[in-house]
C-alpha cells in the first residue's frame, strides 16, 4: 500500500471532520442535544487522530541511528495505536458518560432543552450535512484502498494491511457514518415522541460503537507493533528468488518481519554445496540478496547465513538463562 494513498485519505478525513466538529458544536449549543455533543467530541477525536497519523508518517521517515539501527518505520504503528486509545477514551467513554448524564437529568425531572428549543431542526440539518461530508471522506478511503486491496474482502484487508492509515480511516469513517445515523434517530425520535430518552439512547449507541471500533483498532495495531511477517505472496516471491539463485541448493528456513509498512527484514539460512569454495559461497550470497530485492523491493534489511543441509538435523538446545543476582 502506498504511503501517498494513505496520506490523501487522512487529509480528506481531517478536512471533513474539522468542519463537521464545528457544525455539531453549534447544533449542541443551540439545542442541548446530548447526541450532538457526543458526535461533536467524536469528530474532535477523529480530527486529532488524523493529526496523529500524519505526525506518525512524518516521524517514521527519519534516518536510522546508532540507537535505532533499523530506523523509525514502526512509528506509524505507534501513532496508530494511540489513535485507538483516543477513540476509546475521548470518543467512546465520553459518549457513554454523556448518555448517563442525560438520562439522569431526565429522570430527575430537569427540562429537556432539545424538546423545547425552537432550533430543534438544526441538529437534523447538521447531521444530514455531516453524512454527506463523511461519505466523501469514506469514498476517498475506499478508492485509495481499492488500488491495493487486490480483490480480498474488506475484513481481510483491514486485518492483513501493513500500512495502518487506510484501515484506521476506513474504520473511523464507517463508525462515523453509523454514529451519525444513531444520532439522527435519537434526535428525530426524541422530537417526534417528546421523550428525551431517545436522545440518551442514541448517545449511548454512539459510545458503544466507538468503544467497539477502538478495541478492533487496538488489536490489529498491536499485532503490527509486535512485528508481523511478510504477506504469504511476498514470502513466496522471496522463496522463489532464492531457489533460482546459482549456488543456493535450498532454503533451510526463512524469517521475515516488517520494520515498517514499506520496510521488510529478511533472515534466511540457505543450503550450499558441501564442497563449495568460500568465494563461490560469498558470490551466491550477493546474488541471493540482489534476487530478493528484485522480487520484493520492500526487503531493506537482508541477512543470509549459508549452511550445509543435513536431513533430520536437530539444532542445539538454547542455553539456560543466567540465574538472578544473589541466588
Amino acid at each position: 500500500m502506498s504511503a501517498e494513498g494513505g496520506t490523501r485519505a487522512v487529509i480528506a478525513a481531517l478536512l471533513a471532520n474539522s468542519g463537521i466538529a464545528v457544525l455539531k458544536f453549534v447544533a449542541f449549543l443551540l439545542t442541548g442535544a446530548s447526541s450532538m455533543l457526543a458526535e461533536a467530541i467524536h469528530s474532535v477525536a477523529d480530527s486529532g487522530n488524523q493529526v496523529l497519523l500524519l505526525l506518525g508518517g512524518r516521524r517514521s521517515k527519519r534516518a536510522a541511528t546508532a540507537e535505532h539501527p533499523f530506523g523509525y518505520g514502526r512509528e506509524r504503528y505507534v501513532y496508530s495505536f494511540l489513535v485507538s486509545i483516543v477513540l476509546f477514551s475521548v470518543g467512546g467513554l465520553f459518549a457513554l458518560y454523556e448518555a448517563y448524564h442525560k438520562a439522569h437529568e431526565i429522570a430527575a425531572g430537569h427540562p429537556d432543552e432539545l424538546l423545547s428549543s425552537r432550533w430543534w431542526w438544526v441538529p437534523i440539518l447538521v447531521l444530514l450535512g455531516a453524512i454527506v461530508l463523511e461519505g466523501f471522506s469514506f469514498r476517498t478511503a475506499i478508492n485509495e484502498s481499492n488500488l491495493t486491496r487486490a480483490g480480498v474482502s474488506w475484513v481481510e484487508f483491514i486485518r492483513r494491511a501493513k500500512s495502518p492509515e487506510l484501515p484506521v480511516i476506513l474504520l473511523e469513517d464507517f463508525a462515523a457514518l453509523i454514529g451519525l445515523g444513531l444520532a439522527l434517530i435519537g434526535v428525530g425520535m426524541a422530537k417526534l415522541t417528546g421523550n428525551g430518552y431517545w436522545d440518551a439512547a442514541g448517545t449511548a449507541g454512539i459510545g458503544l460503537l466507538l468503544v467497539g471500533v477502538a478495541v478492533v483498532l487496538a488489536i490489529e495495531t498491536k499485532s503490527l507493533l509486535l512485528g508481523e511477517a511478510a504477506s504469504p505472496d511476498a514470502q513466496r516471491r522471496i522463496q522463489q528468488a532464492l531457489e533460482t539463485t546459482d549456488g543456493v541448493e535450498r532454503v533451510i528456513h526463512m524469517r521475515t518481519m516488517h520494520l515498517g509498512p514499506e520496510e521488510l527484514l529478511v533472515a534466511v539460512k540457505t543450503g550450499v554445496a558441501r564442497d563449495a569454495a568460500a568465494s563461490d559461497v560469498a558470490a551466491s550470497i550477493d546474488a541471493a540478496e540482489r534476487a530478493i530485492r528484485a522480487a520484493e523491493p520492500a526487503a531493506r534489511v537482508i541477512y543470509i547465513e549459508p549452511d550445509i543441509y543435513v536431513e533430520g538435523h536437530v539444532p542445539d538446545p538454547r542455553p539456560e538463562p543466567p540465574a538472578p543476582a544473589g541466588h
